[in-house]
This record gives C-alpha cells, structure tokens and sequence, in this order.
C-alpha cells in the first residue's frame, strides 16, 4: 500500500482481507512484516492488531497474534444468537425501512442474481452486504453493531454454507422472500422467513461438521 496510513486505515485493510479468508486461521499477524509492509512505523500497526484482537478476528497464540482458529461450538451459538436477533432485524426493518432501503435490498439482490457459479469468497461477502443492508433497513444501530460482531465470528468457518449444491441459489431465493415481506411491511412474515433462512444455514453447518468429522 502506497503512501503513509493511520492505525484506522492498517486495520480496515486487514479486517477486509481476514473476512475476505486471505488468512487461514493460526496465520501469524507480525507487527514488524506489517509495518514495513504498510510503511509505518509499529504503534499504528500495534493498534490496529489491537483492534483487531477485540473484535474477535484474532487469538495470542505461541507465535503472538494470529488468525483465530475455529470453534465449532462456539460457532453454532453465534448461529443461535443469529437466528434470533436477524429474526428482529427483520421484523424491525419491515416497519422502519425507507424506499432507499429497498432500492439498495433491491439493487444487492439483483446483483447477486447475476453472478455466474461465484465463489466461496464471493458468495460469503456478497451475503454479508445484503444481511448488512437489511440490518441497516432496521434503523437500530445497535442491533446491527451486535449483529455485525456475531457475523465476524462466523468467518473462521473454512467453507461458507452457500457452497453445498443449491444452497446459494436456494438462499437468494429465501432473499427474495424476506425483500417482499419488507416491502409489504409484514413484520411477524419477514420474521420467521429469517428465522427460517438462518437455521436452514445452521443445519448445514452442522452437516458439514459431520461430514468433516467422518473423513
């Protein structure tokens, strides 16, 4: 990266590309080879690692701060926890969301309709942005600030759900139907059509657990 940056700056690009999965977990974070790296010296560095570590995106391992390794049972609590508090943002976002809301739902949804066979890294961002505009839609910020660090605990997971066949064209679908149930402003439908989408992606983690399991 050119030119100097701020500790702000050093950790945006490093969340970005640890959610991206550019960094498999145990991935070492070492301030020196940073800093060079972004032409700084080490106390921005130091603190974006820093931030970086209370989201949760990295451990202290032996080799200092890594990328956080995962935790399947952790995972499916933030799976339960996520099942309940999109099931809100949902139902919120169906009588707080403004016609610009839509717009943007609308616009994501399009998009991703479009993409030719994405992959893993691409249908993961892709479903964030669109989970990141309904919990916007809710106009609760602090619904969505939780919702959002949930969310980062789940990128640990090696695959995303949307890969197994007909998911992620199953999901966009799901999409579709919470998006109506928004523009109708039904709240108790666009509710358990999330609670629905959510631990249908519950069930195949589990799934995927298992099937890691009997290799």
């Amino acid at each position: 990266m050119a030119g100097k940056v701020d500790a702000s700056a050093i950790h945006d690009a490093l969340k970005a590309e640890i959610l991206r999965g550019e960094h498999e977990p145990g991935t070492p974070f070492r301030e020196v080879s940073l800093a060079e790296r972004f032409g700084v010296s080490r106390t921005p560095v130091r603190e974006a690692l820093g931030r970086l570590q209370q989201e949760g995106l990295l451990e202290r391992g032996g080799r200092g701060l890594q990328v956080r390794r995962l935790d399947p049972e952790q995972l499916m609590q933030v799976y339960d926890l996520r099942i309940l508090l999109e099931g809100q943002a949902a139902e919120e976002a169906a009588a707080a969301r403004t016609e610009m809301d839509l717009v943007r739902l609308e616009g994501l949804l399009a998009r991703d309709r479009s993409l030719p066979d994405p992959d893993n890294a691409t249908r993961l961002t892709t479903n964030v942005e669109f989970h990141e505009a309904l919990w916007a839609a809710a106009h609760n910020p602090i619904l969505s600030d939780l919702l959002d660090r949930l969310a980062t605990h789940q990128i640990h997971a090696p695959v995303s759900t949307l890969t197994r066949p007909g998911r992620w064209e199953q999901s966009l679908e799901e999409h579709a139907a919470i998006l109506g149930h928004l523009r109708e402003r039904d709240g108790a439908a666009a509710r358990e059509a999330m609670r629905a989408h959510m631990s249908t992606a519950r069930t195949l983690r589990l799934a995927m657990f298992a099937d890691a399991a009997g290799r």
